[in-house]
């Protein structure tokens, strides 16, 4: 693979994904039994958010008491899904190169795009480690 090789050779085509009826308790589980850190947000099959790990752990305490969350976390009743979810990611289109991406990942803080179609209907995700591994075995 080449890093003028479209992302849809490298990224995770089947995504978990979340919607607004979802609690915040629903996303930390996902999240933590799948071992990812990002979750698009759908909205009728379109994205509409993403919310991560690093999200979640910034308004409340779950690593500090175990390694599977916690199911008394206040601040979880209080916020919902759309409260917590950045709201119209940045995406890439599954013909992007994966030295294109590269390049998006490289000047923004993020580490995961949504993959869409040309009508937002989520097609994929690929995230920094993605990158790291096709690079790691391109050398």
């Amino acid at each position: 693979m080449r890093k003028n090789e479209p992302i849809r050779n490298l990224m995770t085509k089947e995504v978990i994904t979340l919607t607004l009826s979802d609690s915040l308790y629903t996303a930390e589980k996902r999240l933590r039994v799948n071992h990812i850190r990002h979750i698009p947000v759908l909205e009728d099959g379109k994205l509409i958010g993403l919310i991560s790990l690093s999200d979640l752990k910034r308004i409340s305490f779950i690593d500090a008491y175990s390694r599977e969350g916690t199911e008394d976390t206040p601040v979880y009743n209080m916020l919902s899904i759309k409260d917590m979810m950045i709201k119209d990611p940045i995406t890439v289109t599954p013909d992007a190169t994966i030295d294109q991406v590269a390049k998006e990942f490289a000047s923004h803080e993020f580490h995961s795009l949504p993959v869409v179609d040309d009508e937002k209907n989520l097609v994929g995700i690929v995230t920094t480690t993605d990158l790291l591994h096709f690079y790691i075995d391109l050398c």
